[in-house]
C-alpha cells in the first residue's frame, strides 16, 4: 500500500518534565550522569528520551510516548528508557509491521534540557552519540543543548527537569541517506 503526502517534510515537537528527588539515579539521552539527585519516574526517567519519543511519533502521527508505553503498564516500570527510543524507530521505519504503515527516515533531531545542575556540558557529545546509534542515523544529525532557568521556577530551584525535543522526518522514499 503506498500513501502520497502533500507534504513529506513532517515536524513533530515533544516535551517532558520529571521531579527529581534525592538518592535516584539521574539518566538523560542514555547516559547516566553523577548527581545527588535523579528522576521519579514509572520507568527510568530518562526525561530527554521521552521528549524524543514523543517528537518522533507526533511527526509520524502514531500517538504518544503514553499510549504506546503507558505508566500504568508494569511492562515498562523501571524500563531502560532507549528500549522505548529503539521500538519507537521500529515504528517509524516500518520494521516488522506488514500493515503498510509509513516509513519514516529521520533528518534530524534538537533536544533542549532545563536542568538547574549538574551542568550537563562534559556529556552532551556521548548523548548525541549514544542517541544517533540508538536512531541508526549520523552524530551530525543529533543536536543536545543544555540550559539552566537562571534559578527560577521550580527547575531553578532544582525540584525537577523539563525537556523539549523537536523531529524533522520524511518518507523514506524520498530521504536516503
Amino acid at each position: 500500500m503506498s500513501q502520497s503526502y502533500p507534504c513529506g517534510v513532517r515536524i513533530g515537537n515533544g516535551y517532558d518534565v520529571h521531579a527529581l528527588r534525592e538518592g535516584l539515579p539521574m539518566r538523560l539521552c542514555g547516559v547516566d550522569i553523577p548527581s545527588g539527585k535523579g528522576f521519579v519516574a514509572h520507568s527510568d526517567g530518562d526525561v530527554a528520551i521521552h521528549a524524543l519519543c514523543d517528537a518522533l511519533l507526533g511527526a509520524a502521527a502514531l500517538g504518544d510516548i503514553g499510549l504506546h508505553f503507558p505508566d500504568s503498564d508494569p511492562r515498562y516500570k523501571g524500563i531502560d528508557s532507549t528500549r522505548l527510543l529503539a521500538e519507537v524507530i521500529a515504528m517509524l521505519s516500518g520494521d516488522g509491521d506488514p500493515s503498510g504503515s509509513p516509513r519514516f527516515s529521520i533528518c534530524n533531531v534538537d533536544i533542549t534540557i532545563a536542568l538547574q545542575e549538574p551542568k550537563l556540558r562534559p556529556y552532551i557529545d556521548t548523548m548525541r552519540e549514544t542517541l544517533a546509534r540508538i536512531m541508526n542515523i549520523e552524530k551530525s544529525q543529533v543536536s543536545v543543548k543544555a540550559t539552566t532557568t537562571e534559578r527560577l521556577g521550580f527547575v531553578g530551584r532544582g525540584e525537577g527537569c523539563e525537556v523539549w525535543a523537536t523531529a524533522l522526518i520524511v518518507p523514506k522514499e524520498e530521504y536516503q541517506y
